[in-house]
């Protein structure tokens, strides 16, 4: 091997075969000795590549209890609220109603009534504060929005426009955390099943839509979402689930859902528990609000 030279560039101790580009721009064989540089230190440290997959790409399970884990710790993706927010800002508003503050979100409040059935839910949403370096990010109201079984937004679809169930309002505990009782969602025509989200400082923030610091969605488990719509009320689901995909979803397709996709728990007998950690950064500005979403179908 021909010596490097005390004045050559080099990096990780190895010479750059193209000294003036950047490290990125050394070539094929530079970064695959870099790889192979990479692996001889992931043996040392006693992680072999399978750990570093499942580290990066989460893990699936069998069976009744489904696993799905994010890579990523940066900030939620801010996302369409979608044509259905019902947060004023695409005519009603369910915020300014009486009694959104509740946990479970199965049946209409206030002037309406009814119910909305399915298979049970229970959605977690753990809320860190990513300026406060991570914290629990305690006192935030959390907004929770999605269809119905049949693919419906309350306030909007033809046959619950009467309705305003399926939406709700709850403010994060000490760890961050807030917990809401529904069942799951259908998916409708165009979109992959998902759940929407709005944070906001605090309670009283809630009755200005323009105050959220974060509008997101979460995506469900293909194979959650598979089982659940063999369940009596979600036909029309099994469907539209044939003809989309995380990859082309208008919503999740940059990145597949890579920080949004929910863990999931549970069966369709005891219900499912879906759970996401929402990482919001207040220093950068919220670019999400109102538009596309699909159509769900009429009722």
């Amino acid at each position: 091997m021909v010596p490097m030279r005390d004045d050559q560039p080099a990096y990780q101790g190895r010479p750059l075969p193209r000294p003036h580009d950047e490290v990125v721009d050394q070539g094929l064989g530079f970064d695959i000795g870099t790889l192979f540089d990479r692996r001889r230190a992931l043996r040392f440290l006693g992680i072999g590549a399978a750990g570093v997959a499942l580290t990066a790409c989460g893990a699936g399970s069998t069976g009744s209890t489904t696993t799905t884990t994010s890579a990523t710790t940066g900030e939620i993706p801010d996302e369409t609220a979608g044509p259905y927010p019902g947060d004023g800002s695409n005519g009603p508003d369910v915020l300014a109603q009486s009694g959104i503050v509740r946990s479970d979100i199965r049946s209409s409040f206030g002037e309406f009534t009814g119910t909305a059935e399915g298979v049970p839910m229970t959605l977690e949403l753990t809320v860190s504060d990513l300026a406060n370096g991570g914290a629990a990010f305690a006192g935030v109201a959390v907004y929770v929005w999605h269809c119905t079984r049949e693919g419906g937004y309350s306030m909007y679809s033809d046959g619950v426009e009467d309705q305003n169930f399926l939406r709700g309002v709850q403010i994060a505990d000490a760890d961050g955390r807030v917990r809401f009782t529904s069942v799951f969602p259908a998916c409708y025509d165009g979109r992959w099943p998902h759940i929407h989200f709005e944070v906001y400082p605090d309670q009283a923030s809630i009755a200005d839509s323009s105050n959220a610091i974060a509008t997101s969605q979460v995506a469900l488990p293909q194979d959650v979402c598979q089982t659940v719509y063999q369940q009596s009320g979600y036909e029309d689901s099994v469907a539209n689930l044939r003809k989309v995909s995380l990859s082309s979803d208008n919503v999740f397709g940059d990145d597949g859902g890579a920080s949004q996709l929910a863990t999931v728990t549970g069966d369709v007998t005891g219900g499912y528990t879906v759970s996401l950690a929402v990482r919001v950064d207040t220093r950068t500005t919220p670019s999400a609000g109102s538009g596309p979403g699909g159509t769900p179908p009429s009722r």
